[in-house]
């Protein structure tokens, strides 16, 4: 499976929060205690803009040592763990869609506490709550999208600055909410 991948970016589907679900309750059967929650983060979860057509979730496990020995479990649901995958704390895995090959969910599983959970969940939250900010997200994406739609890793490049600020913005939004 190759790492470098082409952009296709496709309209809001509600078919992806069904399927972010129905995961969500395929890891609680896996994983049972391990995990705390899952959370429906990334564009796909956004109503209203264009995403990849990958859902992303956060599985929460109660602790990093736990989740580590319920990997085997999670690589039985049909995903490939990666470990770490270039950042601390986080436990990276994909699972590619069987009829076309495509991939069709990244699980970012974090121990509870960790920071980069609020980070991720305040940032979906924030878009879902603010629609013509969301848009901007969408026009930033088409725009990496056309500088780079053979590469994720470089499309992902192109609208890093633009998620930073934002992420700031939506941290301070999310914090005040309590």
């Amino acid at each position: 499976m190759s790492d470098v991948i082409a952009v296709e970016l496709h309209p809001h589907s509600p078919r992806r929060a069904e399927m972010a679900r129905a995961e969500t309750v395929r890891l609680h059967g896996a994983l049972g205690s391990v995990l705390t929650t899952v959370h429906h983060i990334g564009s796909t979860s956004i109503p209203g803009i264009m995403a990849k057509p990958i859902v992303d979730l956060i599985p929460v496990a109660s602790d990093l040592a736990s989740l580590d020995r319920a990997m085997p479990r999670v690589e039985a649901l049909g995903y490939e763990c990666l470990g770490e995958f270039g950042l601390a704390g986080r436990r990276y895995c994909r699972r590619n869609d069987p009829v076309t090959g495509k991939r069709a969910y990244q699980l970012h599983c974090y121990a509870e506490g960790w920071p980069d959970i609020d980070r991720h969940v305040a940032f979906a939250d924030y878009l879902r709550l603010h629609p013509l900010i969301a848009k901007e997200y969408e026009a930033e994406k088409v725009r990496a999208a056309a500088l780079h739609p053979d590469n994720m890793f470089d499309y992902n490049d192109a609208k890093n600055d633009w998620i930073k600020r934002t992420e700031q913005d939506a941290l301070r939004w999310w914090r005040a909410r309590g």
